[in-house]
């Protein structure tokens, strides 16, 4: 989810187009609540890791 995030969020930037700007950096957000509670250990919907 923190790739898919960069990505949409750089093609968002370059190309000009605001939905993917916005989409990717909620997709950077989420993706980057979920590692770090699953770093912590603690699971996060029944699961101990995101892949």
């Amino acid at each position: 989810m923190l790739i898919l995030g960069v990505i949409l969020l750089l093609i968002g930037i370059l190309i000009g187009i605001p939905i993917l700007t916005t989409i990717g950096g909620i997709l950077l957000v989420v993706g980057a609540v979920l590692w770090l509670l699953g770093a912590t250990g603690r699971a996060v919907g029944g699961r101990k890791h995101y892949f």
